[in-house]
């Protein structure tokens, strides 16, 4: 496998880090200070604050765990730290912000590893570009680290849970920092300290390697779920095992002598070619009979509106199924909130195919780059848990959303982030689809069109009925 690009964790990784419950205590008096500067006086002396954060923090932890969502520090605040106190409110965002930087600079004693300069350097000359994922709740602390080490321009892309929104080991933020660096996942290796987020993280995103640093902090939670590719000591370790695994690539490489018409790169659309949701639209039109409404009474120009507003991700999940609802002529508060849940059950409500796992792992046997170009409202990491459940999560070497990217098919620019991505050229991708206009924009793309599950009055180059039926197909044998 070729190793184009390398990720790392920061905490534990790129530095180490430790605390002391002293060294915490005698933090907090600047904690109190930045507090009374926005006028906010909790009455508690050093030590009750510090409990009062620490248990804070620790309970919106836990929840962080167990939902991977990674909140702004205004509502961790709010909603953990000061939640029912009477000055809760009084937390800006900006205010949030500088409180969460100082305890992740100030509660914590953080040294870079002395082997990162050289080590990233190397990686440089070798041709190889270099990223940074990190969960984190602050914005500034990576940065702030970095430039203090001075190594901050080793690294782009840099992707942080606290602007991306999720946390390790969802695969989502492996997967968009792949995307923003402009490589396939299986080209990509990650390192970092901790099993269940790292290794587990970069393994269902489909990264080629994920190596463990190993860092003597305990953390008190259970560190599993993966098996590492390597665990190395030192990260001047992470340069022979590169080289030694890039020479394999070269060595094991696809022959150059393959057929040039044969593809290797295959785009999917999801919904409707790799799942379906038998029992959409059914409980939304039951509920509107139940209260006196009918689908006739949709305003068809608000739900358009609302639905490019969301494809294109300018506005969330939650307030395209409002939007959705109103159209409707829904306007009670609780008719909406029930609307919401019914519209949430159907989402999430999705089948695979027959032979779409099967196919996928086999297509990537074969050494096919798979991707997903995707027109939706669901975040990726939705989907991503969907794939999991269904054993293909892993196979993805792209996944371009038109939420992320901001334009839906049959645009150009959305093929062409998913091929940029991939390194591949047009006449070497394929893209499977159900839609006319989608197969109809990669056709003007270049591309070679193959379509499933499809619409009457469709073109394209090649029709399967059953999911399996592509391995059969003359430009994939």
């Amino acid at each position: 496998m070729t190793i184009r690009a390398v990720f790392f964790d920061m905490g534990g990784t790129i530095q180490t880090f430790g605390y002391t419950q002293e060294l915490r205590l005698a933090a907090t008096p600047g904690l109190r200070e930045l507090l009374a500067s926005a006028g906010i006086d909790l009455h508690l002396d050093d030590q009750a604050l510090y409990q009062l954060v620490s248990d804070g923090l620790a309970s919106y932890h836990e929840w962080s765990l167990q939902s991977l969502e990674e909140l702004p520090p205004q509502r961790v605040w709010r909603d953990y730290i000061l939640d029912g106190t009477p000055t809760a409110s009084l937390v800006t965002d900006r205010l949030a912000e500088e409180l969460m930087l100082f305890i992740e600079t100030e509660y914590y004693h953080r040294e870079m590893r002395p082997e990162m300069p050289s080590v990233l350097e190397a990686l440089k000359q070798m041709g190889l570009q270099i990223g940074l994922i990190s969960n984190v709740c602050s914005r500034g602390q990576v940065p702030l680290n970095l430039d203090e080490y001075g190594l901050r321009h080793f690294f782009n892309p840099i992707v942080l849970s606290s602007e991306y929104g999720r946390r390790k080991p969802d695969p989502a933020i492996f997967h968009s920092a792949a995307r923003l660096a402009d490589v396939p996942t299986s080209e990509c290796l990650y390192v970092g300290d901790r099993i269940a987020r790292d290794i587990v993280g970069a393994q269902k995103a489909g990264f080629c390697y994920a190596v463990q640093i190993r860092h003597d902090f305990k953390h008190g939670e259970p560190d599993e779920g993966a098996t590492p590719d390597a665990v190395i000591d030192n990260m001047t370790e992470l340069i022979p095992f590169i080289e030694n695994h890039r020479e394999q690539a070269v060595s094991t490489g696809p022959d150059s002598s393959a057929n040039p018409q044969r593809m290797c790169a295959l785009l999917f659309d999801a919904g409707d070619i790799l799942y379906f949701r038998p029992e959409k639209g059914k409980k939304l039109r039951a509920y509107l009979e139940h209260i006196g409404l009918g689908t006739d009474k949709l305003n068809r120009n608000e739900l358009e509106i609302a639905t490019q507003s969301a494809y294109r991700g300018y506005i969330c999940q939650e307030e395209y199924r409002e939007a959705i609802l109103k159209a409707y002529g829904i306007s009670k508060p609780e008719q909406l909130e029930c609307g919401r849940k019914i519209l949430e059950e159907e989402d999430v409500s999705v089948e695979f195919f027959d032979g779409v796992q099967p196919t996928l792992l086999a297509l990537k046997e074969r050494g096919f780059l798979l991707g997903i170009v995707t027109d939706t409202a669901n975040p990726i990491h939705v989907k991503l848990d969907w794939f999991d459940q269904g054993g293909f999560v892993h196979v993805w070497d792209s996944i371009i959303s038109s939420q992320e990217v901001g334009v839906r098919k049959p645009d150009p620019a959305i093929y062409q982030a998913a091929m940029r991505q991939l390194r591949v050229t047009s006449e070497r991708t394929a893209f499977i689809g159900h839609k006319a206009s989608e197969l109809d924009g990669a056709r003007a793309v270049g591309m070679k069109t193959i379509a499933f599950n499809f619409e009457e009055d469709v073109e394209a180059d090649f029709y399967i009925q059953q999911f399996a039926d592509l391995l059969n197909l003359p430009v994939i044998i």
